[in-house]
């Protein structure tokens, strides 16, 4: 009976520790990161992602250009973890969360960072020491992104002109999900259903550039779209935002959603 209740506690006791490990291990991988410089130490207004003032200010200035992982736009707003691991004398265990709003290759780097980003990975005082590197040995992995107190929202991008095209973007998008694409809801003008409503398809619109989709000609009146996602485990979900842009829209204003990923 001792023995038995021995055992029970050594592998109670097993399990406990072991739970930590399993809850919180982390995949890091290997890579390594340069840095930009611009006079306030920001992200770039002009990044590929196609985020403007938002790529510039997002995270606090946290941000990155990107290279492998830019994906043809898909990986813009989506936001890591990076650490550097060239000193231990000079790097931090936590490193820095960014954000991708750009992409870039600078010396065969996966990330370029904002000055303010490079600089949160060292330790207080070494910054110095770590810019002198230039290029520093980094690890990397996908993070959820994390804005309290917002829900997605669609900004009509700058280049749109109403009612003969719209481009959108959209920010403050949480977790670890991609949008891969968005579709644009198109009633078929005179087709009325035995119920009465108006007949219609998705239509997927054109992804421009960067994080940016754009159609011609869009629909009149308030505009739906749907968004279809995939998750880092390859689950892929359509999400829909009913009416989210009023028919009167205009270019450079953001339309709050009440939907999160």
């Amino acid at each position: 009976m001792g023995f038995s209740l021995k055992l029970r506690y050594c592998c109670l006791v097993s399990i406990m520790m072991l739970l930590p490990a399993l809850c919180y291990s982390d995949k890091f991988d290997k890579s390594t990161a340069t840095y930009y410089s611009r006079p306030d130490g920001l992200g770039t207004p002009s990044g590929a992602c196609g985020f403007g003032e938002y790529g510039r200010n997002i995270s606090d200035g946290n941000v990155a250009g990107v290279y492998r992982l830019y994906n043809n736009g898909i990986g813009c707003g989506a936001c890591y973890q990076v650490r550097c691991t060239t000193s231990p004398q000079i790097c931090t265990d936590k490193g820095v969360n960014i954000v991708v709003t750009d992409y870039g290759q600078g010396d065969n780097t996966d990330f370029i960072l904002s000055h303010h980003a490079f600089e949160a990975m060292a330790q207080p005082g070494t910054a110095d020491r770590l810019f002198a590197y230039g290029v520093v040995d980094v690890e990397y992995q996908r993070v959820p992104c994390q804005y309290v107190g917002h829900k997605i929202q669609v900004k009509v991008h700058e280049n749109s002109r109403n009612p003969d095209y719209l481009a959108i973007i959209m920010l403050y998008q949480a977790g670890k999900s991609d949008i891969l694409s968005v579709d644009i809801w198109q009633q078929e003008l005179k087709v009325i259903s035995f119920d009465g409503k108006m007949q219609g398809k998705w239509v997927e619109m054109r992804r421009s550039f960067g994080a940016v989709f754009d159609i011609a000609n869009p629909p009149l009146g308030a505009i739906s779209l749907r968004f279809n996602v995939q998750d880092s485990a390859g689950s892929k979900w359509a999400v829909e935002a009913p009416n989210v842009i009023p028919p009167n829209w205009k270019a450079g204003v953001a339309y709050d959603t009440n939907i999160q990923l």
